[in-house]
This record gives structure tokens, C-alpha cells and sequence, in this order.
């Protein structure tokens, strides 16, 4: 199959109506997209991504008003809704029978956002379906945040790359639900748990304390949500977070890439990622970093451990599951 990479929206959305699978940008990081309600088109999701099964997919759908169709709303999910949306929030919501069990991996709930993006907003317009999608990349693997790193990771299987330029925000949507007068925070995103509290006007509970551990590659029992499995974001060169100048020492005579928030280290090859000081532009840097760093041959991968708060939470969230893997 040959894959093209273009910016038309007709073009895209009649692969999509013909059960094909099209590569779709969002403010967060690209997905791979297909027909929710299609059984098939999901399988052919989980096939391209070689996507465990038991991980389920969030809906993307164009508008507030088709939540309704797919999954019952609580006051305090559609008043954040109203409130974050379009944007990175996905609501995870109890599902309705309109949604295949095969998109929510056989749970009664499903996860739902709107991405605020304006070709897959006018993609989503021109379709009677909301779409699957999951990051558009080899399961585990870096998400990719503009069109190039989507061909390279799944050139030759999908027909069709929209191409929205490079992504804003940079990494996955927060994940949260309202459940017993709380809300629960499934995955760390953009929008953090004090705008979450702010808004709902309940405690923001992190669904580590609320629910079992996070699922390991290997456990037969699916997660709640996307993006909970321990080993994810993952280059293939090794990747340590903790402190740098103590890490350096472990490697002496290797080849060192180190990434970093500002600061700048020696006898290294630094990749500083926010130079203004801002956790918004490390985070939108991030995973186009650790691709170029991947791509490159360095022996190992050093990160500093950003300040945990705000989209600093998320970023460490997603740099301790890049070296999961490498470290066990």
C-alpha cells in the first residue's frame, strides 16, 4: 500500500467512509483514525499499531452534542466538557450499546474527547461516525507529533496521512472521570488537575490511589484506559531520569545525550527543551527530541526529572514510561 501525505479533508474522509484507516492530526500528537462503529476498521486499528487488544481507543468526535449518542453524560462531565472542549480532556463516560465492545476492549465505559484541531474538526464534520484513535505509531513506540514521524512508523500501512503540521500541546490528552463525588485523573495531561478541581468543583483523585496498579505489558487484565500500560513512549535507546551530573558517572566513555529543562551540562550533548523556562514548550518538544535522539547513535539517553507540576506532572509521566522498559 502506498501512503500519501496531503491536507485535504475530502481526500481523508473518503478512505475513512471506505473503512480505510487515515492518519489524523490533533492538538496533542497525531492518531490513527478509523470508524468507531466499524468493527472491522477498529481491528484493522489494533493490527497496524500491533496494539494489545485489551487497550482501549478514545472516540473523537466533532461536537458536544454527539456525546450524547455514544455515552450518558453526568451534570459535572458535560459542565467540564463545556468547559475544555475542544481540547486535550478526554471523559471517560459509561458507554452506550451504539459503541462496539472491540473500542472500549469490553468495557462498559468509553473514553471520549474533541480534538481542537481544525482539519480533523472539519474531517469530523464531513463523516455520519466519530473516529478511533489512538496514537498513530508502532504500539510502545514515541508518539509522533507531526506527519514525517507517522510515516515513519507506519509507511506502507495506512493510505492516507492529514497532514496539520506539527502539533501544539505535544503530548496525549488528560484521561479523567467522575465517579463517587470525585473526579479521577487516569492520565496527566495539558490540562491539570487544579483546572480540573477549579472547574468541577471536586477533589481531583489520581486513579493510582483510586484503583489497582498500572497495568504491565505482559497482565491479561486491560486497563481502564489508553496510555496506562508501565512500559510506553519508549525510544529504542536506553533512557534513565534522575540526576544528571550522578548519571554522567554511570556512563563515562559513552556516548550521552541529555535532555534537559534549561540547564546545560558538560562533556555531553545537550538537548535543552524550553530555553524561555516554560513547561508548555518542553512539553510540546518532547517527543520530537527523543526521535531525533533515537535516530541518532548515542549509547544512552539521560533526562532530568522536570518540575512536577502543571504539564511537568505529565512529562515526567511519560519520560518514567519511556525508560520502563529499558530498565527491567
Amino acid at each position: 500500500m502506498k501512503t500519501q501525505i496531503g491536507e485535504d479533508v475530502h481526500i481523508a474522509a473518503a478512505f475513512l467512509k471506505a473503512g480505510e484507516l487515515v492518519a489524523i492530526p490533533t492538538e496533542t500528537v497525531y492518531g490513527l483514525a478509523g470508524n468507531a462503529l466499524s468493527e472491522e476498521s477498529v481491528a484493522k486499528i489494533y493490527a497496524a499499531k500491533n496494539r494489545p487488544s485489551f487497550n482501549p481507543l478514545i472516540l473523537h468526535l466533532a461536537n458536544i452534542a454527539q456525546i450524547n449518542y455514544y455515552a450518558f453524560v453526568d451534570e459535572i462531565s458535560l459542565k467540564l466538557a463545556k468547559h475544555f472542549m475542544p481540547g486535550p480532556l478526554t471523559l471517560l463516560l459509561p458507554k452506550k450499546t451504539t459503541v462496539p465492545d472491540i473500542t472500549t476492549a469490553g468495557s462498559k465505559k468509553v473514553a471520549i474527547r474533541i480534538p481542537n484541531q481544525p482539519l480533523t474538526l472539519a474531517l469530523l464534520e464531513q463523516l455520519y461516525f466519530p473516529l478511533a484513535a489512538p496514537s498513530a505509531n508502532p504500539s510502545g513506540y514515541i508518539s509522533p507529533t507531526n506527519a514525517q514521524h507517522v510515516m515513519e512508523g507506519l509507511h506502507g500501512k495506512i493510505p492516507y496521512i492529514l497532514d496539520g503540521g506539527n502539533t501544539t500541546v505535544g503530548l496525549e490528552s488528560t484521561i479523567c472521570e467522575v465517579a463517587n463525588n470525585n473526579i479521577i485523573l487516569h492520565r496527566a495531561g495539558s490540562v491539570t488537575a487544579t483546572e480540573l478541581s477549579a472547574v468541577s468543583g471536586m477533589e481531583v483523585i489520581d486513579a493510582a490511589a483510586y484503583h489497582a496498579p498500572v497495568i504491565s505489558d505482559h497482565s491479561t487484565d486491560g486497563p481502564a484506559t489508553p496510555g496506562q500500560l508501565k512500559s510506553h513512549y519508549a525510544p529504542h535507546t536506553p533512557l534513565y531520569m534522575g540526576n544528571i551530573e550522578e548519571l554522567i558517572l554511570s556512563y563515562v566513555g559513552k556516548k550521552i545525550a541529555v535532555i534537559s529543562f534549561y540547564n546545560r551540562y558538560e562533556n555531553v550533548d545537550n538537548f535543552i527543551l524550553a530555553p524561555d523556562h516554560q513547561l508548555s514548550t518542553a512539553a510540546s518538544k518532547l517527543f520530537a527530541i527523543l526521535r531525533e535522539i533515537d535516530q541518532s547513535d548515542y549509547d544512552v539517553i539521560l533526562s532530568e526529572q522536570f518540575p512536577n507540576e502543571g504539564i511537568g506532572i505529565a512529562i515526567n509521566d511519560r519520560i518514567s514510561r519511556a525508560q520502563f522498559i529499558l530498565k527491567h
